[in-house]
């Protein structure tokens, strides 16, 4: 039966750590030298109708990097455009590619290509969820300090989709995840039921200051996603005390570092200075969607990593 991921939630707690186990396993190969073209053969199809940079980079190089080949495939180019249905190219695609990775607007795609796809379907991005994001940055975490359960996560800005797999993490993690937005920006009642209802410990706190008292980990994202553009000016006005700045830093625990998935915008949702400061792990994380989506691309395709 072939596997999807979809929602972080499509793995369960010993996946996520035998998957991370394994993702470490690969950074530390690579920085070593050491290849195993894994995925010689395989083909993964990559369907945009998002732009990218961080996702669109580390798919074709992962894949690459384990021997196999990446498909850029531009949704504006594909026939979908012409009115063929998802099914149908979902079905099609089946039969030529080893699995498909897909960046759009509405989480109902991905479900849909998943559907009736009969090779693993992967979630890049949608309007509900970012779970590669999420691997990477418990992969960040980790590396940093050990092990993230009873970790404190405070999350400063949008209730977007990166803040829902956040939010659903803990039920895998064992994360105390505290969430900081503006009335109206808060993550979907759902996500923040559905975790708790599975054991995961979330707390909506609507002031920036008192969130990150005793976080360690403070993550944010911008302000403005893509499909957002048009309320630009309205989310830069609501959103202004939700920047993290020294000050509201110096409010955390003082070994607090920050995380961002990127792309960021400077003085907005993060200053200069925390970015570029020695308590960010900006730049970790985003090589570390690298080496995370390598370690699940081998187990969609693979199932195993050799010793």
């Amino acid at each position: 039966m072939k596997k999807d991921f979809i929602s972080i939630l499509d793995i369960n707690e010993q996946e996520l750590e035998q998957l991370l186990s394994e993702a470490h396993q690969l950074k530390r190969q690579k920085k070593a030298g050491t290849t195993h073209l894994l995925l010689a053969g395989k083909t993964l199809a990559m369907i945009f109708e998002k732009s990218s940079t961080r996702t669109h980079i580390s798919f074709e190089v992962g894949m690459n990097e384990l021997g196999g080949h990446a498909l850029f495939l531009n949704a504006r180019d594909m026939q979908i455009r012409r009115g063929e249905e998802i099914r149908d190219t979902a079905r099609a695609a089946s039969r030529y590619v080893s699995a498909m990775m897909i960046r759009a607007y509405k989480h109902s795609t991905i479900e849909e290509y998943a559907k009736y796809a009969t090779i693993p379907v992967i979630n890049g991005l949608s309007d509900l969820e970012h779970p590669c994001q999420l691997l990477a940055d418990i992969m960040t975490m980790q590396e940093h300090f050990g092990s993230v359960e009873g970790l404190n996560v405070t999350w400063v800005g949008d209730g977007n989709n990166v803040c829902n797999s956040l939010i659903l993490s803990t039920v895998l993690t064992g994360l105390n995840v505290t969430v900081s937005t503006p009335k109206g920006y808060e993550p979907p009642e759902e996500i923040v039921a559905k975790a708790r209802a599975l054991g995961g410990n979330v707390t909506l706190v609507r002031e920036p200051e008192i969130a990150v008292k005793d976080a360690e980990v403070i993550v944010t994202d911008t302000w403005v996603s893509m499909g957002d553009e048009g309320e630009k000016e309205e989310r830069v006005r609501i959103f202004k005390d939700y920047s993290v700045d020294a000050p509201l830093m110096k409010l955390a625990s003082p070994e607090a570092r920050v995380l961002h998935c990127l792309p960021a915008h400077r003085g907005e949702e993060i200053t200069d200075e925390v970015m570029e400061g020695g308590q960010s792990l900006v730049w970790d994380e985003a090589e570390n969607r690298l080496h995370a989506q390598k370690a699940l691309l081998v187990r969609l395709l693979k199932n195993k990593l050799p010793e």
